[in-house]
């Protein structure tokens, strides 16, 4: 098989405005960037208020491994599959971070013959949304500072400013640093750091907004810090919310590109699931949903993570409604949460796949707690045996969910027809009840705690007194009515990436928690998980160059 990048490279597309034209995107509706990718205008979306929306469909995934799952491959194969055998439908899917392209996981425009195109531009500057995002956080970080150079008049208290910057690399040295420093014509000395861009509340901000009168207007209620009397101060007490939001003028606007199989894929906004919502942009999967039959989308991670706060956080702002979940599995996913060591998943061992089958039993149970109907899609690779399919298949049974296999990264849309059509029967049959997981006027620890014994497995959840009284003071504030966005490891139900399985009587430590009042939600930052991550020893960075030919090699 050929690398993901060379079937990307050989892939034969069609100028972006026919993709739109597909859709009824009249040409003087989209701006191009270049032949393959555009933006479509928002005065047209909100042209398109009172069509009817199509079926929404989230797919998901057991908690992921070294071994992989392939979700975003899985996603953008269903909606090719789809299309194949006769529906409108088109994919929805966050835009790649630079940091796990150039770290660990490498890129997210899916894999072999089930991607987006076109692959390098979308998993480096794209059309250059991520950039945006950063500068206009990074403007709000320069704007208090300067605020505090010239007087502070509203007497902000440098101990308690909140705002750090942000950059789309994996960069540990910045986590936490001192700027200021070199006398009075520099600032002013004071601690400060670094998140990567994904968990950016401008990010969250910005993948919820459905205009950008309401981008402003929450870009203005973000708090970035407190007076010395303890009281709130936002964004907007800067001045800085009408230049930020004119650095996302541009950007707000979804982007629209192409399958391999040229079926339509709608690209746009990119929080993580571990650290942030990890979801694509409200205002993409709307204009999708008003310009197909049936969308297909997909949330970070495992389900605990990416469906979890799909459901409580982007379903609850946007009254998205979910008409059916997949859930990706993979035979060597459930061996390695089995106990089987990396190294041996070639083998088949059946009894490994049942003691590993537990993880994927749980997400299948927590889907089916948010009211709606799932199928597991089974991402097959070559090692898998009759015997460890069977075993997936008859215990998923036993949970009243199908299981159907799929071959996207070696087939394409032709590796899995039997899925789309279990997908589009499910998404039609009404069978969907969808609700939340828990009420807004619940306290902010019950919410907590609520997630962490009903998604998780958890007895309980802690965290020490000071923790404790910030829960109790942003109640005070009135964010109350906030829902919980949980930053923790994606490896496992507990925050011990280590802990395989489905792990339970664990407890889940807040080690510290981030108000994010303009996204409206409440991060809650869990065990050891950092908002910056580090590069690996090796990283994918090593391997990416440009050749003789002026392409780019090494990407995946």
């Amino acid at each position: 098989m050929q690398p993901d990048i060379e079937i990307a490279r050989a892939a034969s597309t069609i100028p972006v405005l026919e993709i739109g034209a597909r859709l009824g995107i009249p040409a003087a509706e989209m701006i191009p960037y270049g032949h393959d990718k555009a933006k479509i205008r928002l005065d047209y979306l909100h042209s398109l208020a009172d069509r009817p929306q199509g079926k929404l469909v989230l797919v998901t995934a057991m908690s992921p491994t070294p071994a992989g799952e392939g979700k975003t491959t899985v996603a953008i194969g269903l909606a090719d599959a789809l299309n194949r055998v006769g529906h409108n439908a088109s994919v929805c899917l966050r835009e790649p971070s630079l940091g796990p392209c150039f770290g660990l996981k490498g890129g997210a425009a899916g894999g072999g013959y089930a991607q987006v195109v076109p692959m390098e531009d979308i998993n480096l500057h794209f059309t250059g949304d991520m950039h945006a995002i950063g500068a206009a956080h990074n403007l709000l970080a320069a704007m208090i500072d300067n605020y505090v150079h010239w007087g502070n008049e509203i007497r902000i208290d440098l101990r308690k400013v909140t705002w750090r910057r942000v950059v789309d690399i994996n960069d540990r040295q910045l986590r936490q640093i001192v700027t200021g420093v070199g006398g009075p014509a520099n600032g002013y000395p004071m601690e400060g750091g670094f998140d990567i861009t994904v968990a950016s509340e401008v990010m969250a901000i910005f993948c919820l907004s459905r205009s950008l009168a309401e981008l402003q207007q929450r870009l203005g209620r973000i708090v970035i810090g407190y007076t010395r009397g303890g009281e709130p101060v936002t964004a907007e007490q800067v001045q800085a919310a009408g230049a930020m939001t004119a650095l996302l003028k541009d950007a707000l606007a979804p982007n629209l590109a192409q399958t391999l199989e040229n079926n339509p894929a709608f690209i746009h906004g990119g929080p993580f699931a571990n650290i942030a919502h990890g979801c694509n942009s409200v205002i993409a999967t709307e204009a999708a949903l008003r310009l197909s039959d049936i969308v297909v989308t997909e949330a970070g991670f495992g389900a605990d993570l990416g469906a979890e706060k799909f459901f409580d956080i982007k379903c609850r702002k946007s009254g998205l409604r979910p008409d059916a979940a997949v859930i990706v599995a993979t035979v060597r996913a459930l061996k390695m949460h089995g106990g089987v060591p990396r190294g041996e998943l070639e083998a088949e061992n059946v009894a490994a796949v049942e003691e590993g089958l537990a993880n994927l039993g749980r997400h299948i149970r927590n889907i089916g707690q948010y009211g709606v109907p799932a199928v597991v899609a089974l991402n097959h690779f070559d090692s898998d045996t009759d015997a460890e399919i069977q075993a997936v298949r008859e215990y998923t049974a036993r949970s009243g969910v199908d299981t159907q296999v799929c071959r996207y990264w070696a087939q394409g849309s032709a590796g899995g027809e039997e899925l789309a059509h279990a997908v589009a029967a499910l998404a039609s049959s009404g069978a969907a009840q969808f609700r939340t997981l828990y009420d807004d006027a619940q306290p902010l620890w019950d919410k907590a705690r609520t997630i962490a014994r009903s998604i998780y497995g958890a007895d309980d959840i802690a965290a020490d007194q000071k923790i404790r009284d910030r829960f109790r003071q942003y109640e005070a504030e009135g964010y109350g009515h906030f829902p919980i966005c949980m930053a923790k490891t994606q490896y496992s139900f507990s925050t011990d990436p280590q802990l395989l399985g489905a792990p339970d009587k664990h407890t889940v430590v807040i080690r510290d928690l981030a108000l994010a009042a303009g996204a409206e939600f409440l991060v809650a930052i869990c065990g050891d998980i950092m908002r910056m991550p580090g590069l690996p020893r090796k990283p994918a960075a090593n391997g990416i160059f440009v050749n003789a030919q002026g392409q780019i090699e090494g990407l995946f």
